[in-house]
C-alpha cells in the first residue's frame, strides 16, 4: 500500500540559490519525491541581518510556507539560518520535522592528516556560538581557522545566473583559508555555505595548493531521506501540479537568467 505522505513535497529552503546544491543530491537519493524550493531572495543576504530580526523573519515566513505546502519535511539548506533558528523552528512547529545544515567540522576533523582545517562560511555562521561549540566538541585536536566571506555567496549567485565569475575575486576570498605551520599545510576546507560548492571548480583553480573541499550536500540529503521514514501522514496543503517541482522566490521578482536556471534544475516558477 502506498504511503499517502509520499504525495507531500519536501521543502528546501535557502536565502538564495545555494540550496540547489542540496536539492541536486536529494533528487539522486529520492527520485520519486516532489520538491518545493524556496529562495528567500527578498531577504538575501542573511549575513546582513541582526540576529533577532532574522530569527523573527524566518519563523514568520515558515508559518506561511507550512500552511501553503504542508511538506512532509523541511530542509533548511542554509548554514546561517540553521545555526541561528533551527531550534526556534522546532519549538514553534513541534509537529513538523526539520533538517538543518551545519558546518561539516566533525568529518573534517576525522579526515585531516595535517590537523589544519579551515571553515569557509558567511560572517553570520562564523560568529555563531553554535559553530564554535562544534569545534570544541569535535575538533579539539585540530587547528581550525574560521574564515568569513562577505562576497562568495553573491559571486556564486552571479555565476549560476550569468555563467561568469571573477576568478581573482574568488582567489581573494579563499586565500585566508590556506595556512602553513611547522611544515604542515591546510588540507581540508569545509564549505560551510550551500552556495559555495557552485564555485568549487574556480576555488580549485585559484587555490595555492590542492585541498579537500568538503561539501555537506550529500550528508544533508541522506539525513532528509532517513527522516522521511519517521514522518506521519498529515493534512495536505495547497495542491501541486501533477509531478511538478516548484521554485518560490519571496521577492516575487524572477529575471530571465534566474528563470532559465530554475528550468535547468527542473523547477517551475510558482
Amino acid at each position: 500500500m502506498t504511503d499517502p505522505s509520499s504525495a507531500r513535497p519536501i521543502l528546501m529552503f535557502d536565502s538564495g540559490i545555494g540550496g540547489l546544491t542540496v536539492l541536486r543530491e536529494a533528487r539522486v537519493l529520492m527520485p520519486d519525491r516532489r520538491f518545493v524550493y524556496v529562495a528567500d531572495d527578498a531577504a538575501f543576504p542573511y549575513g546582513a541581518w541582526e540576529e533577532p530580526a532574522l530569527r523573527a523573519h524566518v519563523l514568520e515566513l515558515f508559518g506561511k510556507l507550512l500552511d501553503r505546502f504542508s511538506p512532509a519535511i523541511s530542509v533548511i539548506a542554509c548554514n546561517t539560518a540553521s545555526t541561528l533558528v533551527i531550534d526556534a523552528l522546532r519549538e514553534r512547529f513541534p509537529g513538523h520535522p526539520f533538517v538543518g545544515t551545519v558546518p561539516a567540522i566533525k568529518p573534517a576533523a576525522e579526515r585531516t592528516r595535517s590537523g589544519l582545517v579551515s571553515v569557509l562560511a558567511t560572517p553570520g555562521t562564523v560568529k555563531r556560538q553554535y559553530t564554535r561549540d562544534l569545534i570544541s566538541k569535535w575538533a579539539q585536536k585540530c587547528h581550525v581557522r574560521l574564515v568569513g566571506s562577505d562576497n562568495l555567496a553573491g559571486l556564486a549567485e552571479v555565476y549560476m545566473r550569468e555563467g561568469f565569475v571573477d576568478e581573482e575575486a574568488v582567489r581573494t576570498e579563499i586565500a585566508p583559508c590556506f595556512v602553513e605551520h611547522d611544515a604542515l599545510r591546510t588540507d581540508i576546507v569545509v564549505l560551510a555555505c550551500t552556495h559555495y560548492p557552485f564555485l568549487a571548480n574556480r576555488m580549485r583553480k585559484t587555490a595555492p595548493w590542492p585541498v579537500d573541499w568538503l561539501d555537506p550536500a550529500e550528508a544533508i540529503a541522506r539525513r532528509a531521506l532517513s527522516l522521511l521514514a519517521e514522518t506521519e501522514v498529515r493534512n495536505r496543503g495547497e495542491a501541486l501540479p501533477e509531478g511538478a517541482d516548484l521554485a518560490v522566490f519571496t521577492s516575487k521578482r524572477v529575471d530571465f537568467p534566474t528563470r532559465r536556471l530554475m528550468q535547468g534544475f527542473g523547477l517551475a516558477i510558482s
